[in-house]
C-alpha cells in the first residue's frame, strides 16, 4: 500500500494545535513525546504499492487500519471482510527496511449458496524486506519489496498456503504539488500467481492534505483479468502522524467489487 504523503516532505508540515477527536489526541500526544533527530520518509499507506524510501537505522513506523473493509462475490456467495491490518516498519541501515505485518482482529461474513456464517480471529503474519536506494530529495525514486505471508492465522481467516510477494514501486515528483507513480506486484501461492499493475497520481490540496487517484489492472488465477479504480485522502496531522481514508471499485472484468479503508500511521523515529 502506497503512501501519497511521500510526495511532500513531512518536514514542511506545521504541527496542528487543535486535536480532531479522541483518537487524534491520543496518537498525537504519544508521538509528541518522542525525541528529535532524523527524518520521516513517509508511509506505505494508503493505496496500492508502498513508498520507495526506507526508514533510517533505528527508526520505526506503525501503520494501522481502522479498519479495512472488502466485499467479494464468487460462486453465488458474498464475502465481507473487516480487518484491522497492522504494519510495523523497522529501519535496519543502508537502503534496507524490515517489515512485520498482521491483522490482530478479523471478521469474515459469508452469505449465500445456502450458508450464512461468521469467522473471527487473528490474520496471518507477514515478514518483508524493502530495498530503496534513492536519495530522499530525488525527483525520481524507486524501491523493491519482498515478503512472505505465513499460514498462522485463525481457522476460517488464514490462507491455505504461504504467499510470496514481490513488488516494485516507482515515483516521479513532477511539480511542487503533483506526482505520478507506478506499481507492479506479483503474489505467488502454490503454483498460482496473482498480478497487479497500477498507476497513480497525487495532488497536494493544502500543506497537510493530499488527494490521490489510482487505476489498476489485476489478474486473478483461474478468474481472468479485471480493472479497479480508487481515490482517497491523506492528512498529515503533524510531522509524525498521518490519517488516511480511501476506496477502490471494480470497473470491469473479474476483480474485487469494493474496498474501503481508514487508517492512521505514526512515525516513532526522531525529527530535526
Amino acid at each position: 500500500m502506497s503512501d501519497f504523503s511521500r510526495y511532500r516532505d513531512p518536514r514542511r508540515f506545521a504541527r496542528t494545535a487543535t486535536p480532531a477527536g479522541l483518537l487524534f489526541a491520543a496518537v498525537s500526544s504519544l508521538a509528541a513525546a518522542l525525541p528529535a533527530h532524523a527524518d520521516n520518509p513517509g508511509y506505505d499507506r494508503p493505496g496500492l504499492g508502498f513508498t520507495p524510501l526506507v526508514l533510517a537505522a533505528g527508526d520505526t513506523t506503525l501503520e494501522q487500519g481502522l479498519p479495512t473493509w472488502t466485499r467479494d462475490r464468487a460462486a453465488g456467495t458474498t464475502q465481507a471482510l473487516y480487518t484491522t491490518d497492522s504494519l510495523l516498519r523497522l529501519g535496519i541501515g543502508g537502503p534496507f527496511e524490515l517489515q512485520l505485518g498482521s491483522s490482530p482482529f478479523n471478521a469474515l461474513h459469508e452469505n449465500g449458496a445456502g450458508q450464512d456464517r461468521w469467522f473471527h480471529g487473528r490474520g496471518d503474519s507477514v515478514l518483508g524486506l524493502k530495498y530503496a536506494p534513492s536519495p530522499r530529495d530525488a525527483a525520481f525514486t524507486w524501491g523493491l519489496l519482498g515478503s512472505v505471508e505465513f499460514t498462522d492465522g485463525a481457522a476460517g481467516i488464514r490462507d491455505d498456503r504461504r504467499q510470496y510477494l514481490l513488488g516494485a514501486d516507482l515515483n516521479w515528483q513532477v511539480g511542487e504539488a503533483d506526482a505520478v507513480g507506478g506499481y507492479l506486484e506479483d503474489v505467488r501461492s502454490g503454483a498460482s500467481d496473482r498480478t497487479t499493475l497500477a498507476v497513480n497520481e497525487s495532488h497536494a490540496l493544502t500543506g497537510t492534505l493530499t488527494g490521490y487517484a489510482e487505476v489498476a489492472l489485476v489478474r486473478e488465477p483461474g478468474l481472468g483479468r479485471g480493472t479497479v479504480a480508487g481515490a482517497g485522502l491523506a492528512w498529515m496531522a503533524n510531522r509524525r502522524v498521518q490519517f488516511d481514508g480511501g476506496f477502490r471499485r471494480r470497473v470491469e472484468g473479474r476483480a474485487q467489487p469494493w474496498m474501503a479503508s481508514l487508517g492512521v500511521s505514526v512515525f516513532f523515529g526522531r525529527l530535526p
